[in-house]
């Protein structure tokens, strides 16, 4: 995400309130800055409106969307599929030791 600094993303949260803004930036639990922000449902959120600047807890994230022209799709499949394995080597690791 850190490559994604001063892109426009949006931020879909867990309460279903989906906020569209500018990346500022983004640190290693997927906490959010964004600036520049705006609701994509306003009549849902009013109180959101005068709403500027926030910062989003990375736990509370459902989905971020990316800009497709910024999106190294490559890049991210291989990504997963090295943390995937590294998940598996981890689990038989934790296997072989219980045993």
């Amino acid at each position: 995400f850190k490559a994604l600094v001063g892109k426009d993303v949006v931020v879909e949260l867990k309460n279903d309130l989906c906020i569209h803004g500018t990346l500022h930036s983004v640190d290693q639990y997927h906490n959010f800055r964004l600036t520049d922000i705006t609701v994509t449902d306003p009549e849902k959120h009013p109180y959101m409106l005068s709403v500027k600047n926030c910062f989003i807890r990375g736990s509370i994230v459902r989905y971020v969307q990316l800009p497709a022209d910024e999106c190294d799709v490559y890049e991210l499949q291989n990504a997963s599929r090295k943390a995937a394995t590294i998940g598996k080597q981890q689990q038989q690791q934790q296997q072989q030791q219980a045993v």
